[in-house]
C-alpha cells in the first residue's frame, strides 16, 4: 500500500493525465507528468514535470526514481524505453497489456483466444494482403492502422474491392475488418486491484460521428443492457489474464448474435468520464486507489441516470451557455488551441 503524500507518475500529458492527477490530489498524493510535450494541461495541476522523449531512457529511469509507483494516461508509447521505467518504480497497468493493446493484431488474436468474438480481421501489409482480405472478409470493411491510430484517425473505409487501391500501404502493418451490423455500441470499464478483485461501472451506450466518442449514455439502451453481462465476462477474462491492477475499458457492438469486441484501451477512457459526477467512486479516483493498493471504491450509480457529452472543437466555445443551466457539470481542459475533431472538454448531467 502507497500511503498519501507520496508522489504518482503519470506517463502523457494530456486529458485524462490530468483528470488522474485532480482525483489523485483529493486523495493527498502529489503527481509527477512524464511528456515529450512542453505545453501539457496535466502538468498545470502536477507538482512535478519531465519534459523528455520517449527514447530517453535516462530521463525516463530518473523520472521513475523519483515516484512511489508509475502509470501511463494513453497507450501509444513505445514499450521498450519503458522497462526502464518498470526498473525502477512498480508500473500499473503492466507493460504486457499495453503491448498488446497498441497493436490490434496482437489484441484481436489474445481476444479471441480468452473466447471472445472481434469482427472478422486480417492481418495486412502488402496490396495482395488487402486483396487476400477482401476476398475472404468482404467488403465493404475498414482498413486500419495496426498502431497509433485512435479517434478514427489511421482508418480507410473500403467500400469496394476498387477502393482498396487507392490507399498507399507503404508496408505499414495494418488490420482490414469487415463491417459488423449492429444495433448499438458501448462500453465496459472495470477497476482491478493487485489482489485481483474486479468492479464494474454501469455500461453506457456510446455514439460515435467520424470515429470520435460525442455521447455516453447511462443506464444504456434495452438493446445494449442485454449484452453487458457476456461483455462484462470477456472484460474480467481479460483483466484476469493480464494480471491487471487498474482502470480497464473494452468496446463493443451490441449485435443480434452478442457481443462483437471492438477494441480495448487499458488505462481510464472517455467512456467513463460520466463516473466523475455520476458514479460514487469515479474510474480516475479507483484507478489512483487500485494502483496505490488502497480499498477500491463503490462503482455504483450516484443519480437515476447520467448523459455526458464530449465537448469538440468549437462546441467548447459555448461553455457561458452550457453554465446558464446549473444542471450542467462543465469540465473544460485547459487546452489552448481549439481544432476540428479535437476533444477540449466535457460536458455531465445527472438524472435525479
Amino acid at each position: 500500500m502507497i500511503p498519501p503524500g507520496e508522489t504518482i507518475g503519470i506517463l502523457g500529458g494530456g486529458q485524462l493525465g490530468r483528470m488522474i492527477a485532480l482525483a489523485a490530489a483529493n486523495l493527498g498524493y502529489r503527481c509527477h507528468v512524464y511528456a515529450p510535450e512542453q505545453d501539457s494541461i496535466a502538468a498545470e495541476v502536477c507538482a512535478g514535470f519531465t519534459c523528455a522523449g520517449w527514447d530517453n531512457e535516462a530521463a525516463l529511469a530518473a523520472f521513475a526514481r523519483n515516484c512511489a509507483v508509475v502509470t501511463y494516461e494513453f497507450e501509444n508509447v513505445p514499450v521498450g524505453p519503458l522497462r526502464a521505467v518498470a526498473d525502477n518504480a512498480p508500473l500499473h497497468p503492466s507493460l504486457r497489456a499495453l503491448e498488446i493493446a497498441q497493436d490490434r493484431t496482437k489484441e484481436k488474436a489474445f481476444v479471441e483466444e480468452l473466447g471472445g468474438r472481434p469482427a472478422p480481421w486480417q492481418a495486412v501489409v502488402t496490396a495482395d494482403d488487402l486483396e487476400a482480405a477482401i476476398a475472404r472478409i468482404g467488403a465493404p470493411g475498414i482498413l486500419k492502422t495496426a498502431r497509433d491510430g485512435y479517434d478514427g484517425k489511421g482508418q480507410w473505409r473500403i467500400r469496394t474491392a476498387g477502393d482498396a487501391a487507392q490507399v498507399d500501404l507503404s508496408g505499414k502493418a495494418m488490420v482490414y475488418e469487415g463491417f459488423v451490423e449492429f444495433s448499438g455500441e458501448f462500453s465496459v470499464v472495470l477497476v482491478r486491484s493487485a489482489e485481483g478483485e474486479v468492479r464494474f461501472w454501469d455500461s453506457p451506450s456510446n455514439r460515435h460521428e467520424d470515429g470520435i466518442l460525442v455521447q455516453s449514455t447511462v443506464p444504456a439502451s434495452h438493446r445494449v443492457a442485454g449484452q453487458v453481462r457476456d461483455a462484462r465476462a470477456l472484460a474480467r477474462r481479460v483483466a484476469d489474464a493480464l494480471e491487471y491492477v487498474g482502470v480497464l475499458c473494452l468496446e463493443f457492438f451490441a449485435t443480434d448474435e452478442g457481443p462483437v469486441f471492438n477494441e480495448m484501451a487499458p488505462r481510464v477512457h472517455n467512456s467513463g468520464h460520466w463516473t466523475i459526477e455520476g458514479a460514487l467512486t469515479s474510474q480516475f479516483e479507483n484507478h489512483v486507489r487500485a494502483i496505490c493498493g488502497l480499498p477500491l471504491g463503490d462503482c455504483g450509480l450516484a443519480a437515476r441516470g447520467v448523459v455526458m457529452d464530449n465537448l469538440i472543437g468549437d462546441a467548447a466555445r459555448d461553455w457561458a451557455q452550457i453554465l446558464s443551466d446549473p444542471a450542467n457539470h462543465l469540465h473544460l481542459y485547459g487546452k489552448a488551441a481549439v481544432r476540428p475533431g479535437r476533444k477540449m472538454g466535457h460536458v455531465t448531467r445527472l438524472v435525479l
